[in-house]
C-alpha cells in the first residue's frame, strides 16, 4: 500500500467507527476533520506504517501512581519536588509514572477539571511534565466523561454561547432516568439557571462535575485536540477516567453503551496509527464481567484495571480465605495479543466493592467492611435505581487495611502488607504501586476533616526531607515496606515468566493457601507463586505444585533450593515463595 492508500485506508476506518455514533452526520467529512487534526504532517503516519511493531510491554513495566503534589518541599514546584523522589529514590526500578490530574481544577482532588489544556500553576508547568516524561514513560489521565462547572466552556453554557453552550448534556428531570447506574448518592441532574433559561445538566460524579455531550462531534474534537496536545507533551498512556458512563441516552442505564464502546474502538484505531507507541487505559470500576468487556476484540482497551483484585485481595487476607480469589484468578480470560491488565492494591479513590457483586457473598462482604471500618477506614455510598444507598467502596490506606484480620489488628501488618504486594505483583498484567502504599503511609484522618471527603483519607501530601529520613532510617515501618517492595520488583524485573502475557494458571491448594504457575511465552521459564494467607504456619506438599524433576528449583524471595521436589515446606505466616527453575545456584 503507498502512502495516499495508507491516508484514505485510515480515513475509511475512522469514518467507519463515526457512523456507529453519529449516523446523521456527514461521517467522511468529519474523518478528515479528525486525521487532519491528529496527523498535521502526514508523515509521521507513514512513518508508524513503516515501523515493525513494538512490544508494547514487558516484566520490566511497573507503575508507580502518584498526584503531583504528594511530595512537597519549600523551595520547588511539587512536579520539580516528585522528579528528584523518583530520580533519588525510585531510579529506575520503576519505569512507568502515572501522575493523577495535574490540571486546574476546582474538586475531586483534580477530577474537575478547569482547563485542559495547562498545568496547574500550583503544581509546575509543562516543563516539569516534560522532564518527568523523558525519564519516565509517563501516564495521564483524560477526564473524558466530565468537567469543572468552573471551566470557560461551561461559563459559555451558562451565557449561552458558543461552543460551550452545546458541549454539556442536559435533560428533563421528569424523564425515564430510574435505570441509571449511579457511583454516587446525590441527584443525578443539577439545576443551573442560564441565559436560555434553567437547565438541569447531567452531574454523574458531583454537582461541580458537569457531564459532556459526545452525542455533539465537536465535543469528541475537542478531546482528540486535547490527547494530540498531551502527545506532543510526552504522555504516551492514556488513562479514560469514568469512561463507563461517557455515552448518556435517556430510558437505559447510560453506562457501558455500544456508543462509548465505539468511541474507544475510534481512540484504539486513532493511537494504534500514531508515530509513538501510546497505550488506552480503561478506567471502569465495575463487576468484573462488565469490565472485561473493555478489551472489546483487541480493538478496544489495551489495558483494563482488575478492579476485583482490591477486594478479593483485601478479602483473602482479612479472612484467611482465599477461595473467592482463586474464582477470580481461574475466570479471568487470559488477555490477547496486545491487550492485558492493570493489577493494583490500592488508588487515589478507595477499595471499590461494585466488582465484589456476583464474586462475593453480601455477609462476605458485611463483615470485611466492619473490619475495615474498625481499623479506621470508611465507607462510601452510592444511590441504586430503588433510591436506596449500598456501599461503594472502602476508604484506607491500604497499608492500615492490612494492619489486622476478622478478629482484630495483630503483630503481622508488614508481612500481610507484603503478602498482598507479592501476590499483585506476580500475577498476569502490569503492576501498579500506589505512592502511599510504597511509602505505608497511615490514614489521613485530618485530611478528611478538612475535604469532608472520605476519599481524602488515602491522599495525604508528604514532605519531601521527612519522607527522605524515615527512608533512610532502616527501623523505620516505612523504610521496611520500601526497600522489602523494591527487592520484590527488581526480581519481578528480571522473570520471563512474570511478562504481562506470560501464561497463568491457578493451583488447586488447601485452604490458607494462594497460588499460581505463570510460564514464559519461550516455555523455557516456570515460577510457582504461592502465599500463605493466614497468620497461622501453613505446610505446602510441594507435591501439590507439580515441580518438573530435573529441573533446580529456588525460591527467588529467599533463596531457598528444593531439594526433594516431593517433599514439604513450612510456610510462615503470610510468607510468599516464588519457585523458579533454571535459576543458577548461589556460589
Amino acid at each position: 500500500m503507498n502512502d495516499q492508500g495508507t491516508i484514505n485506508h485510515l480515513s475509511k476506518r475512522v469514518s467507519s467507527h463515526l457512523q456507529v455514533v453519529y449516523p446523521d452526520h456527514d461521517c467522511e467529512a468529519l474523518a478528515e476533520r479528525i486525521i487532519d487534526l491528529f496527523w498535521p504532517d502526514k508523515s509521521t503516519m507513514i512513518k508508524r506504517r513503516k515501523i515493525a511493531a513494538k512490544q508494547l510491554w514487558d516484566q520490566s513495566d511497573i507503575a508507580l501512581i502518584t498526584y503531583g503534589g504528594t511530595i512537597r518541599s519549600d523551595d520547588e514546584p511539587p512536579l520539580q519536588t516528585l522528579h528528584r523522589f523518583l530520580k533519588q529514590h525510585i531510579g529506575q526500578s520503576i519505569g512507568i509514572v502515572h501522575i493523577l490530574p495535574f490540571f486546574p481544577y476546582s474538586s475531586d482532588d483534580g477530577f474537575g477539571v478547569i482547563d485542559y489544556l495547562e498545568v496547574d500553576e500550583n503544581l509546575g508547568d509543562w516543563t516539569d511534565i516534560e522532564a518527568i516524561a523523558a525519564d519516565y514513560r509517563l501516564m495521564a489521565d483524560l477526564v473524558i466523561n466530565h468537567g469543572s462547572s468552573k471551566s470557560a466552556w461551561f461559563r459559555q453554557f451558562l451565557n449561552d454561547e458558543a461552543p460551550g453552550k452545546d458541549y454539556y448534556y442536559t435533560a428533563d428531570p421528569s424523564a425515564d432516568l430510574g435505570q441509571v447506574v449511579r457511583p454516587r448518592s446525590h441527584p443525578l441532574l443539577t439545576l443551573f439557571q442560564t441565559a436560555s433559561g434553567d437547565r438541569h445538566v447531567w452531574s454523574t460524579f458531583s454537582t461541580d462535575q458537569v457531564d459532556f455531550d459526545f452525542s455533539n462531534p465537536e465535543v469528541l474534537i475537542e478531546f482528540l485536540k486535547i490527547i494530540s496536545a498531551y502527545i506532543d507533551h510526552g504522555v504516551r498512556i492514556f488513562r479514560l477516567d469514568a469512561i463507563a458512563f461517557l455515552w448518556k441516552k435517556i430510558g437505559t442505564p447510560s453506562i457501558n453503551l455500544d456508543e462509548t464502546h465505539e468511541v474507544i474502538r475510534l481512540l484504539r484505531t486513532l493511537m494504534d496509527h500514531h508515530a509513538e507507541t501510546l497505550i488506552i487505559i480503561t478506567e471502569t470500576n465495575i463487576p468484573n464481567h462488565e469490565n472485561l468487556t473493555y478489551f472489546g476484540n483487541q480493538n478496544e482497551a489495551h489495558v483494563i484495571y482488575n478492579f476485583s483484585l482490591p477486594p478479593l485481595l483485601t478479602h483473602a487476607l482479612l479472612t484467611g480465605n482465599a477461595l473467592y480469589l482463586k474464582r477470580l484468578t481461574r475466570s479471568n480470560p487470559p488477555a490477547l495479543t496486545n491487550c492485558t491488565y492493570l493489577n493494583f492494591t490500592a488508588s487515589h479513590d478507595g477499595i471499590g466493592l461494585r466488582p465484589t457483586e456476583g464474586a462475593l457473598p453480601q455477609g462476605e462482604v458485611d463483615q470485611m467492611l466492619a473490619a475495615i471500618q474498625s481499623f479506621g477506614g470508611r465507607v462510601s455510598m452510592r444511590r441504586v435505581p430503588d433510591g436506596t444507598e449500598k456501599p461503594y467502596e472502602m476508604n484506607i490506606s491500604f497499608f492500615e487495611a492490612m494492619q489486622g484480620t476478622l478478629e482484630g489488628p495483630d503483630e503481622y501488618q508488614v508481612d500481610r502488607f507484603m503478602a498482598a504486594m507479592a501476590i499483585m505483583l506476580a500475577l498476569e498484567g502490569i503492576p501498579a504501586i500506589y505512592i502511599h502504599s510504597l511509602l505505608a503511609t497511615p490514614n489521613g484522618y485530618e485530611e478528611v476533616n478538612l475535604s469532608g471527603s472520605n476519599r481524602s483519607i488515602n491522599r495525604r501530601q508528604l514532605d519531601y526531607d521527612a519522607v527522605s529520613a524515615k527512608l533512610a532510617d532502616p527501623l523505620t515501618v516505612e523504610a521496611q515496606v520500601f526497600r522489602r517492595l523494591l527487592s520484590l520488583v527488581e526480581i519481578r524485573k528480571n522473570q520471563k515468566a512474570f511478562h504481562p502475557n506470560a501464561v497463568q494458571f491457578t493451583l488447586a491448594l488447601p485452604e490458607g493457601l494462594f497460588g499460581f504457575w505463570r510460564q514464559s511465552q519461550d516455555r523455557k521459564q516456570s515460577i510457582f507463586a504461592v502465599t500463605n494467607v493466614t497468620k497461622n504456619e501453613k505446610t505446602l506438599s510441594l507435591a501439590d505444585i507439580n515441580l518438573i524433576a530435573g529441573d533446580t528449583w529456588r525460591d527467588l524471595i529467599s533463596g531457598h533450593v528444593v531439594i526433594d521436589i516431593e517433599g514439604e515446606l513450612s510456610l510462615s505466616p503470610y510468607q510468599t515463595v516464588w519457585f523458579c527453575n533454571g535459576v543458577p545456584l548461589p556460589a
